[in-house]
């Protein structure tokens, strides 16, 4: 069984006590009790107590560790969403477009869909609130829609064809977040599973994309954790017990004032047996590198990619009385071997430029870039080949940074939103045309092609987006094939979900084409082998 302690001291309310606290402290919090006075009965302006205090805690939690943190309470609802894997809500993915509030999906199964609201509806009033050409922002439309589970909305939707709004009047409810943004087979014998962090739904979620993909003939899964900040502990030791056989350490924790706790495999997992590699880059972070450091460490598949950010700290969320929150940092972890992937933070300006000054040493683009000392250096647990700790995981295959294709146009374009806008636009213009001539979405990705009369409407729409930007006939044909990509895999996403978006747009992942071909091949098993 998992150790209490790892359950409620990393993801639950905290049981914390004031007789936990050494009484010898108790002088320091009467200083800043009496500054705090001084200030309120003496200062020259008035002055607001609660956002000085709230200042004086971020200031403290900046001095210990970068991932220690004051949550305020405004924030906490937010801030765990993720974790949570749920907020409530109506049930939409919204974009504002050209001034109006329009409804790009409807979660299956959520409160919006079970109504009949539909993707291309225009939102033009919420309430008795008009919202349409008023400048409405995102952080509005959260602020309005999002509310308690079992309170009603009503909003008044325009809809092509229809003469008048539609008045719907919809019931909050709970809204699940996905943390699998996709899950297919590449081909006939791997399968690819993408997560986007580790929430509370996240092995639910595996689990239900592996059966699928064992049912559809998988004999190999490539796991994919690029761009995955992370999420709960627990989630990682999960997920790992899915890969890993027996009674296999997966991580231990330990810290000053919290003994050591190890997370074993408890379970017959689902994918203990077939090929498997794991997707990392520098953005991988936390849970990512807890899951990637159990696999590695067991030889039980391969990491490609790049070095991981190297975050080995574990923080335990704590309530305060006014409903904020402090996320604490109470212990380090370890991989199996043994490995530490915190990496320094000795220095905090070091440490929040970490990732540049590894592109400005050429890490993401040379191998041999990466200096690590041999007081660094572990050894697998099954065929004894050479890892490393102390800030990150090593990737088994390192894949370089592709640049070829990239652009100062190709940054403007994404920076400028056009990307998302126009394809939204036009999907909202040609929906039902498309579905005519693409009636499945293998029919679209087989057949779709971003030609040129597409690309001369888009780079049109662009420019009158930002007069500004500079259309530069080099640098389009450098980036016209990642800019096709991108727009197809966006339309797609737009009728069909983000699923089909990664099956459009992963034809441009180094690291994954990298993957598929290391799996399919005797290379995968000469890899596992004892490098000694």
């Amino acid at each position: 069984m998992i150790k209490l302690f790892s359950l409620v001291a990393l993801i639950g309310t905290s049981v914390f006590s004031y007789s936990q606290i050494d009484k010898s402290k108790i002088a320091t919090t009467q200083k800043f009790d009496e500054v705090l006075t001084y200030v309120n009965s003496l200062y020259v302006d008035d002055v607001d107590t609660e956002k000085l205090t709230d200042a004086a805690i971020v200031a403290l939690l900046e001095k210990l560790d970068p991932h220690s943190k004051f949550i305020s309470k405004e924030e906490v609802d937010d801030a765990n969403q993720s974790i949570n894997g749920n907020f409530v809500g109506i049930g939409i993915r919204f974009q504002i477009l050209r001034d109006t509030l329009m409804v790009v999906a409807t979660i299956p199964g959520g409160p919006s869909a079970k109504l009949g609201l539909m993707p291309g509806d225009k939102i033009v009033r919420i309430g008795t609130e008009n919202v349409a050409g008023i400048g409405l922002k995102n952080s509005q439309v959260r602020d309005r829609l999002l509310g308690d589970r079992g309170t009603k909305v009503t909003v008044a939707v325009k809809r092509k064809k229809k003469a008048s709004p539609i008045d719907y009047v919809i019931t909050r409810d709970i809204i699940p977040v996905n943390s699998v943004d996709a899950s297919y087979m590449i081909n006939d014998k791997t399968g690819y599973i993408k997560l986007n962090s580790f929430s509370r739904s996240s092995h639910k979620e595996v689990k239900k994309a592996i059966r699928n993909l064992k049912e559809a003939g998988m004999t190999n899964l490539i796991f994919d954790l690029q761009g995955n900040g992370g999420g709960l502990l627990y989630a990682s030791k999960y997920l790992a017990d899915e890969f890993l056989s027996d009674n296999k350490l997966i991580v231990y924790s330990e810290g000053r004032a919290q003994p050591r706790a190890d997370l074993r495999a408890e379970k017959k997992g689902l994918w203990e047996d077939g090929r498997l590699i794991l997707l990392t880059n520098e953005y991988s972070a936390s849970a990512s590198e807890i899951l990637s450091g159990a696999i590695q460490d067991w030889d039980r598949g391969l990491i490609i990619g790049r070095r991981t950010f190297g975050k080995g700290l574990v923080q335990r969320p704590i309530d305060l009385t006014d409903g904020s929150q402090i996320r604490l940092t109470i212990a380090r972890y370890y991989t199996p071997s043994g490995r530490s992937v915190q990496k320094s933070y000795e220095n905090l300006d070091d440490y929040r430029n970490d990732l540049l000054n590894r592109y400005d040493r050429g890490e993401f683009s040379n191998e041999d870039s990466i200096s690590l000392p041999d007081s660094l250096k572990y050894y697998t647990l099954i065929n004894k080949r050479t890892v490393y700790g102390g800030g990150g995981i090593m990737p088994d295959h390192f894949v370089p940074l592709d640049t070829t294709e990239s652009s100062d146009l190709l940054t403007s374009l994404i920076r400028s939103g056009s990307f998302n806008s126009y394809s939204l636009t036009y999907v909202d213009e040609n929906r039902e045309e498309i579905l005519v001539d693409y009636p499945t979405f293998a029919d679209f990705k087989k057949k779709f092609e971003v030609d040129k009369k597409f690309m001369s409407k888009y780079l049109e729409y662009a420019k009158e987006q930002d007069e500004e930007m500079e259309m530069n006939e080099e640098e389009m044909n450098t980036s016209r094939s990642l800019i096709k990509l991108r727009m197809k895999a966006l339309i797609a996403q737009n009728i069909w979900g983000y699923n089909e978006f990664y099956q459009i747009y992963n034809d441009s992942n180094e690291i994954l084409q990298k993957a598929i071909e290391v799996i399919e091949s005797r290379e995968y098993k000469s890899a596992l082998k004892s490098q000694k």
